[in-house]
């Protein structure tokens, strides 16, 4: 786990020479040791990429140091035209799941983050339908039933915005959540909704892709998270997870393998962002891990 004293920084510019020297001479001013560090240059669109864990040189007062290190790094980023954030590396993002029958996803979050597996915090569950309730209360997290309907979809989505307003939400994950979000939320929310899906798409779409899957033979069944955008199931990938089927698997058996690789592939996907590894890079990631 990283230490109560520790920082990181994230940031993407254009590329250039000095950003790393310029960025590691202010952490070197204020005593910070640098215990992890992460960067990608693409030569293609000409942009440079850093992340970084650091650990406060004043244990004492991990705050200042941290407001120190924010106040000189600033000129820093202007000069270099960089999008950056810099935050203590302890902070746990708030984070809502959204679950609608599935809950397997939602079953592996609760208990990744009951375990410390996850640094987040689930402030809250919402789902449009009560099946886990019971469930999500065993943990101590609070439920909220936000029923769905083509003629009250847009009332839900307010209520939605709402409790992201109002529990100060980092992030928002969609944990097998059915509900097709609208352009306008998905754009308020970019960058900080993430989703999952089983990755034979756009092959088998609809109803029982598995089964589908099972009657073309498929040799491979896996699962893809991403954020969400305006263009369905397209967001920028996070994560990924693949395995290997044969002419044995029923369609019992693939429905079971592709519940394990998106459970995998979501917490994958909220621990690097929550860890701040992941950059939005247009149509795609970089994941710093």
């Amino acid at each position: 786990m990283p230490s109560d004293r520790g920082m990181i920084l994230t940031l993407d510019c254009p590329s250039t020479l000095g950003i790393v020297h310029a960025v590691s001479e202010v952490l070197l001013a204020h005593g910070c040791n640098i215990m992890e560090l992460a960067q990608f240059n693409d030569p293609r669109a000409g942009r440079f990429f850093l992340r970084a864990r650091a650990e406060s040189g004043d244990p004492d007062d991990a705050a200042a140091a941290l407001a120190a290190v924010e106040a000189d790094l600033a000129p820093v980023a202007e000069r270099f035209g960089m999008n950056w954030s810099l935050r203590a590396a302890d902070a746990k993002p708030r984070v809502l799941v959204m679950v609608s029958k599935f809950e397997h996803c939602l079953n592996d979050l609760l208990f990744r983050t009951r375990k410390g597996d996850l640094p987040i915090e689930i402030v809250a569950v919402v789902s449009n339908h009560p099946d886990h309730q019971r469930l999500v209360e065993w943990h101590d997290v609070p439920f909220v039933h936000i029923p769905v309907t083509p003629e009250t979809k847009p009332q839900a989505e307010q209520q939605l915005l709402d409790l992201v307003d109002r529990l100060e939400i980092d992030l928002v994950v969609l944990a097998r959540y059915m509900q097709i979000l609208s352009d306008s939320l998905a754009t308020r929310m970019e960058g900080r909704v993430i989703n999952i899906h089983h990755s034979f798409l756009p092959s088998f779409k609809g109803a029982k892709p598995y089964h589908q899957a099972f009657e073309r033979g498929v040799k491979t069944v896996g699962a893809t998270a991403h954020y969400v955008n305006r263009e369905l199931d397209e967001g920028p990938i996070i994560a990924q997870q693949v395995l290997d089927v044969d002419h044995t698997h029923g369609p019992e058996d693939l429905v079971a393998a592709g519940r394990d690789t998106e459970c995998k592939a979501l917490s994958d996907a909220v621990r690097w962002h929550a860890e701040g590894r992941v950059i939005l890079h247009g149509g795609k990631t970089v994941v710093l891990r």
